[in-house]
């Protein structure tokens, strides 16, 4: 059976067999704006003269446009009826590889708003350039052979001054372990914990599941500790059993609900550490970028002994340098080492003299200011976006970071993510960080705001709050 809606001045045919009207309604409308039968702000008629061409009940079409409207594809407003609503994407800086309104390709997106990386283009090449310079013309010939797996001393020395000084971290040369990303430290105290008898490792309800994979990897479960406005339970540690021999998490910004976890949580999972003799994996991703008052120092320095703390430069400089470090409790030293290896064959000697001088020279923490300050005027302008188009959605949250969440009606999430990869913005929805065993719990987007240039920003706040409830 086929269906034209003639009095709309396009033929929309309603292909029903094996669908309800509902849907083919919203499918045939769907694809008269994507191909350009129906342009952007078109008025479409009443869902009641509809209902009535077409011979249906009017709720039928009335929910049709309110789930074409949630996705994105309609607009509704008092006294302006039903139209399609825009399609323009951001504005670029290169010419657009379409035509102008066009929704981008699927899968193509033009911005990136989805959470864990960095501004790229503000990477300091000009600063590191300059102490790679000087680290290379000082470093001594011993440098480029074979290493200590712990990795340079050079880096090890700047990095315990700096982790004293930034993020409140008792470290010792000695303590630190250098590696190739924190999934590389995570991987070796995956060995480590195993070796050692350890048969769980509970994790936050929301995370990387890359992270839970490692842990799977080495053989070890991961049971889930619930979440409420205060951060993880931790309290809640002791309920799990005597398999849990560690927990990883993220206390002074939790990835990705966005929290810092409550004072109280922070002391009851060290007690936990205490009492059972177990390790507390701390994840400080992005310790440094803190916006409403000075960054929560580390949980590593209520407990050295129980805490192995984990940095990295992913987010306060780039990915693809491949620079992290561990501060590791002193009877675990030797056999992290051993689980990397009698060499260090992972970390680029050239990368490691270079972060040592750049620490030392001050370049860093010149970095981290101006990026906190970007990052700062970002969110407040995503803040203050949303506020002002959808005073429905609530930002969540501390001011901290690369990304926020924002919090959506009760099953709105995956349409909107929809919504949003038409307007050429690549979204991820809360869900998407859900562990395996966690109910679902509320509908939200974790929007990375750090990537999008300067020049598209305000076209990619407005598409973003196009999309939203």
């Amino acid at each position: 059976m086929a269906n034209e809606w003639a009095t709309f001045g396009a033929d929309l045919h309603l292909e029903l067999s094996g669908k309800g009207l509902r849907t083919g309604l919203m499918d045939a409308l769907r694809e008269a704006v994507r191909s350009g039968r129906l342009t952007a702000g078109t008025r479409l008629p009443s869902s009641r003269s509809l209902a009535a061409d077409l011979g249906v009940a009017r709720n039928t079409v009335a929910d049709a446009y309110a789930e074409l409207v949630a996705e994105g594809w309609l607009t509704a407003r008092q006294g302006s009826g039903t139209r399609v609503a825009p399609r323009s994407a951001p504005r670029r800086r290169t010419p657009p590889s379409r035509p102008a309104g066009a929704p981008a390709a699927a899968g193509r997106p033009t911005y990136n708003l989805r959470p864990g990386t960095p501004d790229l283009a503000s990477f300091p090449r000009a600063d590191w350039l300059k102490a790679a310079r000087k680290a290379l013309t000082a470093a001594p010939h011993e440098a480029f052979g074979y290493g200590d797996p712990r990795g340079r001393i050079e880096l090890r020395t700047a990095l315990a001054e700096y982790l004293a000084r930034a993020r409140g971290v008792y470290a010792r040369p000695e303590r630190i372990m250098i590696c190739s990303g924190f999934v590389h430290g995570l991987m070796l105290m995956g060995q480590v914990l195993r070796a050692r008898g350890v048969r769980e490792v509970a994790v936050d309800s929301y995370g990387l599941d890359i992270h839970w994979e490692l842990l799977e990897r080495a053989g070890l479960r991961i049971p889930a500790l619930p979440f409420d406005e205060r951060g993880t339970r931790t309290e809640e540690l002791g309920t799990l059993g005597n398999g849990v021999g560690a927990v990883l998490m993220t206390p002074a910004h939790q990835f990705p609900m966005g929290g810092a976890l409550h004072p109280d949580r922070r002391a009851a999972a060290v007690d936990w550490a205490r009492a059972a003799g177990g390790l507390i994996l701390e994840d400080d991703y992005d310790g440094e970028f803190r916006y409403d008052r000075q960054p929560v120092g580390a949980l590593q320095g209520l407990d050295p002994e129980r805490v192995v703390y984990l940095g990295t430069a992913s987010k306060s400089l780039a990915p693809g340098l491949r620079l992290a470090w561990m501060v590791l409790p002193e009877h675990l030293v030797d056999e992290v080492a051993a689980a990397k290896g009698a060499v260090d064959w992972v970390s680029s000697v050239t990368d490691q003299l270079t972060f040592a001088e750049f620490l030392r020279s001050g370049a860093y923490d010149r970095h981290v200011r101006a990026m906190r300050l970007r990052y700062r005027r970002r969110r407040d302008q995503l803040v203050a976006a949303v506020a002002a188009r959808s005073p429905e959605t609530r930002v969540s949250g501390i001011a901290a970071g690369l990304h926020a969440v924002l919090e959506l009606p009760a099953g709105t999430e995956a349409a909107v993510v929809r919504s949003a990869a038409f307007q050429g913005l690549a979204l991820t929805g809360l869900d998407d960080f859900r562990h395996p065993a966690t109910p679902p719990t509320r509908d939200a987007l974790v929007v990375g705001y750090a990537t999008p240039p300067d020049s598209a920003w305000s076209g990619v706040l407005e598409a973003l709050c196009r999309v939203l409830p």
